[in-house]
């Protein structure tokens, strides 16, 4: 098995560490091979990138521990696992106390199907990125747990009807 095929997560809602140094070319290029294949093996790594294994290795460790690298995940295509609804919700909260914004945090930190949160500056609080397995479970899941909490003042929802991009890869130059 290689090497990357581990999984290194980050606690929930926990910023990574600033980098300390700066990047290298080389450091840039084991970054690119790496989004492109984070299940690559350290020697096939070091190939790609011209150097041997155990400065490689050395590097990606430095990466690592630096905060450069959040995870190594793999990416599953929603709708072959049942998920074809992709939905973006926009949430204004009532107020801002300590309290409601925990109860908020908490229910988008304990419902799988809120694949990610965003505080967001403007006119609404966070932006929601959701899955479900119909339009259906979409509406069960506002109505029955999002649209319960006091704290929440509005969801407006937009559904995805067709994905143009999508990258997980930063751009590293």
């Amino acid at each position: 098995m290689a090497y990357f095929s581990k999984f290194l997560a980050l606690p929930a809602m926990q910023k990574p560490p600033v980098p300390l140094r700066t990047l290298d070319r080389l450091d840039r290029r084991i970054l690119e091979e790496l989004q492109a294949d984070a299940r690559v093996s350290n020697q096939e790594l070091a190939k790609r990138v011209g150097l041997s294994a155990a400065p490689c290795w050395r590097r990606l460790r430095r990466l690592e521990q630096g905060g450069y690298i959040e995870g190594y995940a793999t990416l599953l295509r929603a709708p072959a696992i049942g998920l074809p609804i992709l939905a973006y919700a926009v949430v204004s909260l009532e107020n801002h106390h300590p309290a409601s914004v925990r109860e908020f945090d908490q229910l988008v930190m304990q419902r799988p199907e809120v694949l990610e949160c965003h505080s967001m500056s403007g006119a609404n609080d966070y932006l929601l990125r959701i899955v479900a397995a119909s339009m259906e479970a979409y509406e069960h899941f506002l109505s029955t747990q999002l649209l319960q909490l006091q704290a929440v003042r509005s969801v407006n929802t937009s559904f995805v009807l067709r994905t143009k991009k999508f990258t997980t890869r930063l751009p590293l130059e």
